[in-house]
Formats: structure tokens, sequence, C-alpha cells
């Protein structure tokens, strides 16, 4: 067809040549003739490509909105039909990822409603906009509570549980249920979805667990009491066996020193069950200023070490002076017995905007990994002689600060314990949105 338009053109140009108009408008005659004549020509060509381009701009708008499911049939052969196939692989990839989505999503969604941790979820207004079997059961007798305000449910729960939530303190608290008291735990994050801040509360059943563990250490307990109770009472007796049978022969001259070594076993003994008795009378802190500088120099005259202090000279810390005292001259004491040089032992200090640090470094052999993982639990040593309460005491004097205690082994060898103690004794959470 565009041949013959063409032709035509040509026709009426050879026609308008033997007419008497001039050569140029001739010529524009017989262009606009043969324009007129190849549009529907052209329109005719290139219809089946606009059709192709409209579907291919719909099916991205459908990819946009979230619809995968536009494919396009054609069976061109050039770059056009390469592109068509190019789109449609997309979208089989695309749908593909969506059914494998929404099935991690349904697994995850299975799991969160059937864990027996309790789960809730806030917007930034305070309102639920998820919450488990467990939350349910826990807060609404069984209930659903999307929708509610958190701030609104709490008001018909246990003043405990109330406390908790409203601060954001992340651990241990009680609830009286059906008349027992049961322990629970509490942890929290806030993030970002959907552009909104958003909170999460994980409300864990702790009870059960708990009365496991306390079987366990008190099982412990009894084992390294026993064990200790034998390595000071097995000499006591046998060295007052001893010292009869000297006084009996007569032979008064080794009595000094088979007196000597049981007064020896009978005072480590009883610092044995002193350590003991301090590590479960631990007594509420008493917060109040503590000068660092005169802290720095009591502690000097127990253990030398090298003074890092990233704080003013006249800078003070709330605390309970006899207890952060005695956790430092804890890991002080470690670090001198990890089999680091006096001189390498190391106490620095600092601050941030809401927290004191302290961290105490040595050059010993450090800890692995199994280790710095038990090391925290009371009773756990792997010293011959160790009771395995320097670090739980002061993990439990820092913890009752609200502060936390951390090992980590240092990148040229060595290991670093730090303290981090609040500023603010009841931290910084912000109340509850309504």
């Amino acid at each position: 067809m565009l041949l013959l338009a063409m032709l035509a053109g040509v026709g009426l140009g050879r026609l308008l040549a033997g007419s008497t108009l001039a050569p140029g408008p001739m010529l524009a005659v017989a262009v606009a003739v043969s324009l007129l004549l190849c549009m529907p020509v052209a329109y005719v060509l290139t219809r089946p490509l606009a059709r192709l381009l409209r579907a291919l701009a719909g099916a991205v708008i459908s990819f946009r909105d979230g619809d995968f499911s536009f494919s396009i049939a054609s069976n061109r052969r050039d770059e056009f039909g390469d592109l068509v196939r190019a789109h449609n692989e997309l979208g089989r990839v695309l749908r593909a990822e969506r059914q494998s989505l929404f099935q991690r999503e349904l697994l995850l969604h299975t799991v969160i409603q059937n864990a027996p941790t309790a789960v809730v979820l806030t917007n930034a207004r305070g309102h639920v906009v998820h919450a488990n079997l467990a939350a349910r059961h826990l807060m609404n007798d069984g209930h659903r509570l999307e929708g509610q305000t958190l701030e609104a449910l709490l008001q018909a729960m246990p003043e405990t549980l109330q406390e908790a939530v409203r601060a954001r303190r992340e651990g241990l608290f009680a609830l009286e249920l059906q008349g027992q008291e049961e322990v629970f735990h509490l942890a929290t994050r806030s993030f970002r979805l959907h552009g909104q801040r958003h909170q999460l509360y994980l409300i864990r059943h702790m009870t059960r667990e708990i009365s496991r563990q306390e079987v366990a250490s008190w099982k412990k307990v009894i084992r390294v009491i026993s064990h200790e109770r034998n390595n000071s009472l097995a000499p006591i007796s046998s060295l007052a066996h001893s010292g009869r049978m000297l006084a009996a022969r007569g032979d008064v001259g080794r009595l000094d020193e088979v007196l000597a070594t049981i007064g020896e076993r009978a005072q480590h003994l009883g610092e044995f069950i002193r350590g003991y008795a301090a590590f479960a009378k631990l007594p509420l802190p008493r917060r109040e200023a503590i000068p660092w500088q005169a802290l720095a120099m009591r502690l000097s005259v127990q253990y030398a070490f090298r003074h890092g202090c990233e704080l003013a000279d006249d800078a003070v810390i709330q605390a309970d002076p006899a207890q952060l005292e005695q956790a430092l001259i804890n890991l002080l004491k470690n670090a001198h017995e990890s089999g680091s040089a006096a001189a390498d032992v190391e106490l620095a200090v600092g601050e941030s905007a809401r927290d004191w640090w302290i961290e105490v470094r040595d050059r010993g052999p450090g800890m692995s990994s199994q280790v710095i993982a038990s090391a925290l639990v009371p009773f756990y040593s792997t010293k011959r002689s160790g009771t395995g309460l320097g670090l739980a005491l002061a993990r439990e004097i820092v913890e009752a600060h609200g502060g936390r205690l951390s090992l980590a082994n240092r990148a040229d060898g060595g290991l670093g314990v730090r303290l981090t103690l609040p500023k603010s004794p009841e931290g910084d959470a912000p109340p509850l949105a309504t």
C-alpha cells in the first residue's frame, strides 16, 4: 500500500509537470498529496506496534500497583519481541517471589501466633496493631487486642505489669495469677515500620524456666560448698589427729606448724562462706556522688593499674560507693590473676550522654567463647581455687544499679570487662502514647 501511494505521488508529479505551474509549487503539491496518501498506510502499519506499546505501559502500571499477573502475547522476531519476552519473564519472576514471600509471611505469622511468648506491637499513637494468642490470653481473656490502646488495656492489668510496660524496663517482674505468683520477663524494641515508629513488647512466662534454673543452681551450690568444705575439713581433721599424736609423744616442736596449717585452712573456709553470704545478701544500692579520682586512688592501693580517664578531674559518678568499689576490686583482682603483667592492667573510664562506662583491661590469654558465655554465672570458675563469685557479684552490683556488665576479648590479646552505669536511676524511657 505504501508503494502504491508512492507511485500515485510519482504519477501526480508527472501530471503536474505537464501543467503550467511553476516547479516549486508543483513540488510542494506533489509532496503534500504523497503525505496525505501515506498517512492511512502508515496508520495501518503502525497500529500493531501502538497496541503493543500500550499493553507494555499498562503492564508496567500493574507492576507498580503490585499486580504481576499480566503477560503479553506476541510472536514478533524483532527488538520489540525481545522486549515483550523480557517483560513476561520479569512478571514470572515477580510472581514467584511474591508467592515465596507470602509463604514465608504465612509461616512467620503461624509461628508468632502460636509462640508461648506474648507479642504486642503498637503504632506511634499507642494502638495495638498486632497481638498473638498468648498476648490475648494474658491481657484480654483471650479476646482480640487490635485497635485498642495499650494504655487502656493496662488499666485492667496488675500494677507490676503496668509499671514494667509503661517504663519499658526490660527484665523480670512478678504477677499474681490464679492465686499464685508467676514470673515474667519483658523485652521491648522500637523500630520504624512503613515509615512510622512502632513499639514491640515481648512478655515471656519464666516461672517454669526459673524453677528449673533454681533447682540446678541449688544443686551446684551444694556441690561447690561440699567440695570446698571437704577440701578444708579433711586436712583439718588429719592435722588435728597428727597434732594429738605429736602431743602424746611430747614432740611439741612441730605443733606450731600443724596449728598454723589448721588456722590457714579454717581462715580459707571462713572467707569462702563469707563470700557466699555477701552474694546472697547484697542490699539495694544507695546512690550518692562519688568523686572518681578519689575512688581511683583507693583502688590503686589495692591493685596497681594504668589509669585511662576521659572524665574531668572533678567528675563524679552516681552509685553506691561500697558496692561499686567492691565490683571494681573483683575485676582488678581477676585481671592480675589472668597471667597479665601488672603494668598491662588498665582501668579506663568515660561517659556518654546517658551512661558512665568503666572498663578493666588486661593482657592475659583472654577467654574462649564458651567461657565468656558462662563466666557471669554464679559458682562458675576456671581456677582451681576459685569460687566463681567475683564476676557474678560484680554483675549483680551493676544490674542492681540498672546497668550491665559485658566481657570481650581484646584485638591484640587479653580481656576487657566493661561496666555501664546509667546516669538516671530509672532510665529515660518515654511514657506510652495514648
